[in-house]
């Protein structure tokens, strides 16, 4: 999806931190912009800030882990604009601990949003991007923690769980032409950690304490990528039609080291052909050989 001037964009939890980056690529872009969060303040806190810059942006207040309000929502954008051209699921929270420590609850509310939010947002808005019949795309976002599971175990799973379904949506919509990223940040200046704070009350009692207001200054505080540049690096992966956005190199090393880790896991003796040949469709894709992909991406700051 290379032209996106015009387009209508739509990011879940994009009232702030890294959400409110990609949101203000897509608006810089002259994309026409919704943003979805659940903190009347963080939508508030975006519509002064779009307004300082010059930048549109539309602004509901959705709760990702409600079907039918997402619904609503594709619905609602759909009536005013006829078209929904990229999606972004963004919503999501910072859950860390060990999972020895997580209670049921814990494992609900993660699950819930981290994962079913992004399938209610595929649920929710898949459809209205078909009916133009004009391709579009997908964005789901997932973590380095997803590609290294190293700390953090419930976030980690849920994140691992977005990769997978990113590449089998990606593999699927092809003949579509809608693309479907698998978008893997590391650590970024966002208000995850604040997320956290703000747990419902129909998921009770959490096994791990809420971070307080000293876990953002902190992460502020540090030579983290910035939201918009995180933001601007994502639309460049959605122009090129990358199912894997990875925007720090310094977890390239660590991710091959892992993922030779699982190739050399692999029973060394023969291949058992009749098996092989039973299974074809069960062993690669076409997407994943080197002459289908694209050479890796190279960033040009936005002045």
């Amino acid at each position: 999806m290379k032209e996106l001037t015009g387009r209508v964009a739509v990011v879940t939890g994009g009232s702030s931190g890294i959400g409110r980056g990609i949101a203000l690529a897509c608006a810089r872009a002259g994309m026409i912009v919704y943003v979805t969060g659940r903190s009347p303040d963080h939508l508030s806190e975006t519509q002064s800030e779009f307004s300082e810059r010059g930048l549109t942006v539309a602004t509901l207040q959705v709760d990702v882990t409600d079907l039918n309000a997402m619904r609503q929502a594709a619905e609602q954008i759909e009536a005013e604009q006829g078209r929904v051209d990229l999606l972004v699921n963004n919503a999501g929270i910072g859950l860390t601990g060990p999972v020895s420590d997580a209670t049921a609850a814990d494992w609900d509310w993660l699950i819930d949003v981290n994962i079913k939010g992004v399938g209610n947002g595929i649920q929710a808005f898949l459809p209205v991007i078909r009916r133009r019949g004009e391709g579009g795309h997908i964005v789901n976002t997932s973590s380095m923690a997803g590609l290294l599971p190293i700390v953090a175990g419930l976030y980690s799973m849920s994140k691992a769980a977005i990769i997978g379904l990113s590449e089998a949506l990606h593999i699927e919509l092809l003949p579509e032409r809608i693309g479907v990223s698998a978008y893997c940040p590391g650590p970024t200046h966002s208000n995850i950690a604040s997320s956290v704070a703000k747990r419902p009350r129909e998921y009770g009692e959490s096994g791990y304490t809420a971070p307080g207001p000293e876990a953002t200054e902190f992460q502020l505080s540090q030579p983290y990528m910035s939201a918009e540049e995180a933001g601007e690096r994502v639309l460049e992966g959605v122009r090129r039609g990358d199912m894997f956005i990875l925007t720090h190199p310094e977890f390239k090393e660590g991710v091959v080291a892992r993922h030779r880790a699982i190739e050399d896991s692999f029973p060394d003796e023969p291949l058992n052909q009749e098996r092989a040949e039973a299974i074809p469709f069960l062993l690669s894709s076409p997407v994943y050989q080197q002459e289908n992909r694209l050479p890796a991406p190279v960033y040009t700051p936005v002045h």
